[in-house]
């Protein structure tokens, strides 16, 4: 098997594309206000913090080591550094003078204790060295005393002692070396209460969770609208943030039936889901009635629009008498905010096509990767007609403005060489196809066969970039026919990377792990974010998809307006769907009883939308490029709109409820009687 690092085509540092990003650096200001005493987890529902899994004791035992894992990292490394990371778990229990000698004879000797040999583990036991040095070195008052550890506290010295032994350390001194010392015991107070099986960015993702409920909570205790709040709420949560799996261990009175179904849930042996029969030819579920994707035939009304030969392709990529006039819009491809409802209008409803097509050939990809034209309008245009128009939000529309979206953020950091703009553009068309306009929980609670064919795991993104790949194989539909097979692996590994990126309760990850990365650099002074390996880029190429699948807020008000009453028809058509089938209703799919609740409802959420998830992640991709003030401003209006318009539906709505007429038993006005 061939890692993602093998398949990655090697790129020379000369006309490879890879550069270095220049973090944008404000004044860096390191916070002490820690918000929390650890960073993993979530422990609600458990006492203090403590689940009732059964703990696993590692063993104390000296045993020789003598496996490859316990061999130094370089075989003519004797530094102090060096010997200083293979110590020992005790080596804190022993004054650095005579840890400093044993560590000299231990070099040359079979090990018998237990040597630490992954990397984070040996950070931590230095980090715990440091704090032994420390101690040792500037006498610190009453050090408190740390697991693990079994030297006793250091005795308080008096300035005299330190006096007497050469040492002149002043009260102002030795209150520097305590706070010192407590953000040291901090650090590792977050450390070694750390998950392993984490990555370094889930310390980000949970600290932001735990801040995330904060807000919300404090937005929640708005008196205008407690109910609406919550609402809010629970849509952040539910579609924002990845859950964690919950663990559910039986009592002991439930151990006798702990391997038996529910009778309701039971399923015979050969049963694979929902049968065809069982699913409902209602919109929200008549699009996904079988994984295959439907190949358009000669007499598909869609072969009447995909030129014979490519001298017959229009400059435009698409048929319309309107040609002069969508050029001209065309034109503003590398601008932010163009109108793509326009575009779809003067396209005959081919936005996809025609924005794809022309920023592929403004970016001069045909002939780079020797792309037939034809095929590749052929291809768009197979791919357009597997987005549904009756879906609202999650349409060819969509697909066409993130792809553009895209391309602007691609021309504003051009780091990234051909095969990577390629992969890219090609995940941003794709990356809805085939979208039944609702979400992933209602394929998973409804158990469509999607959810069992992805395991309940971004159930539709899986199916986005599967049905991508298929309709390669129509006739003519080949658009990487000629590139090499590392290209072709590469693409096909980077693009099934970024459309799953694109599941929403990924989202907190994402933001997390990219802070992660910037914050990492600037603290340590390399202001050059060099994206030298695949990780790396695909880290910042999956953000920059996010973010322009996040784009509509960042857009000008008269689009975004059109973009939320879309994706609000949505979520309410997938409510009544939800009420048809008795189901729990999602957060903000209960379509509202008028008009006035409506706009309330749809201008708080906007507003949470915008405070609590875009702004926070086009903020952050804002330190990566040269400037997304643009977008920032954007979302400031946008948010001050919304902002306004629900200060003022709920004014109306008080104001309102303040003038009814007061009636009397009998149900007559009040006034009338007077």
């Amino acid at each position: 098997m061939t890692s993602s690092e093998d398949a990655y085509p090697s790129l020379d540092a000369a006309g490879s594309g890879i550069g270095c990003l220049h973090l944008n650096i404000p004044t860096l200001v390191v916070s002490n206000n820690h918000i929390s005493n650890s960073f993993d987890g979530d422990d609600r529902g458990y006492a203090d913090g403590v689940s009732p899994v059964s703990s696993l004791y590692l063993s104390n035992m000296g045993q020789r080591r003598e496996s490859f894992l316990y061999r130094s990292d370089s075989e003519f490394d004797l530094s102090t550094k060096s010997i200083s990371r293979h110590s020992s778990l005790a080596s804190d229990s022993i004054d650095p003078t005579t840890l400093y000698k044993l560590q000299k004879v231990s070099q040359y000797t079979p090990r018998h204790e237990d040597v630490i040999v992954t990397p984070f583990a040996q950070i931590l036991q230095t980090l715990r060295t440091v704090r032994s040095n420390f101690i040792y070195i500037t006498k610190v008052a009453n050090p408190k005393m740390r697991r693990g550890s079994s030297c006793a506290p250091q005795p308080t010295t008096s300035n005299n002692n330190l006096k007497h032994s050469g040492l002149i350390i002043d009260d102002e001194n030795q209150k520097m070396a305590r706070d010192t010392l407590d953000e040291l015991d901090w650090c590792l107070d977050q450390l070694e209460t750390m998950h392993t099986h984490r990555s370094v960015g889930d310390m980000a993702s949970n600290k932001f969770r735990k801040m995330l409920g904060k807000e919300l909570t404090a937005f929640e205790a708005d008196d205008s609208n407690p109910v609406g709040n919550s609402r809010v709420s629970d849509f952040i949560f539910q579609n924002y943030l990845n859950k964690e799996q919950e663990l559910d261990l039986p009592s002991p009175k439930e151990q006798d039936g702990v391997n038996k179904l529910p009778v309701s849930t039971a399923m015979s042996s050969d049963s694979v889901g929902p049968s065809s029969s069982e699913i409902s030819s209602n919109h929200s579920n008549r699009h996904i009635q079988t994984i295959s994707h439907r190949v358009l035939s000669k007499t598909d009304s869609l072969s009447n629009t995909i030129p014979e030969c490519p001298e017959d392709i229009p400059v435009s990529g698409v048929e319309t008498t309107h040609q002069q006039e969508l050029m001209q819009y065309l034109g503003e491809v590398d601008n932010w905010g163009i109108d793509v409802f326009k575009i779809s209008e003067l396209s005959n409803n081919r936005p996809l096509t025609c924005i794809t097509y022309t920023i592929m050939k403004k970016r001069n990809l045909l002939n780079t990767f020797q792309i037939n034209p034809q095929t590749l309008v052929t291809y768009l245009m197979h791919l357009e007609a597997h987005y549904h128009q009756d879906v609202p939000y999650h349409n060819n529309m969509h697909a066409a403005d993130v792809v553009q979206s895209a391309h602007v953020l691609l021309n504003a950091q051009p780091i990234f060489n051909d095969l990577e703009v390629l992969a890219t553009l090609f995940a941003c068309a794709a990356h809805d196809v085939d979208h039944p306009g609702v979400s992933n929980q209602f394929l998973v609670t409804t158990e469509n066969r999607l959810a069992w064919l992805y395991n309940d795991e971004s159930v539709l993104e899986n199916h986005h970039i599967s049905l991508a790949f298929q309709l390669l194989k129509d006739e003519g539909c080949n658009i990487f026919d000629n590139l090499a097979p590392k290209q072709w692996k590469s693409v096909r590994k980077m693009a099934i990377d970024m459309v799953l990126s694109t599941d929403m309760s990924k989202h907190m990850g994402l933001l997390a792990e990219l802070k992660t990365m910037v914050e990492t650099k600037k603290v340590a002074a390399a202001y050059e974010l060099k994206l030298d390996n695949y990780a790396e880029r695909i880290q910042v190429l999956q953000n920059l998809v996010h973010c322009a699948d996040l784009g509509n807020p960042a857009k000008p008000l008269q689009f975004y307006k059109q973009w939320t009453d879309r994706i609000t028809e949505e979520f309410f058509n997938q409510g009544d769907e939800e009420k048809r089938r008795d189901i729990s209703l999602s957060p903000m799919c209960e379509r509202p009883e008028n008009k006035a609740l409506r706009d309330e409802s749809v201008a708080k959420t906007q507003v949470g939308f915008i405070t609590y998830i875009v702004h926070p992640l086009w903020e952050t991709w804002g330190d990566l490029v040269s400037d997304a003030s643009t977008q920032l401003l954007h979302l400031e209006d946008n948010r001050d709109y919304y902002d306004k318009m629900y200060q003022d539906c709920v004014k109306k709505r008080l104001t309102e409820t303040s003038t009814v007429p007061a009636l009397t038993p009998s149900g007559e006005d009040v006034a009338d009687n007077e």
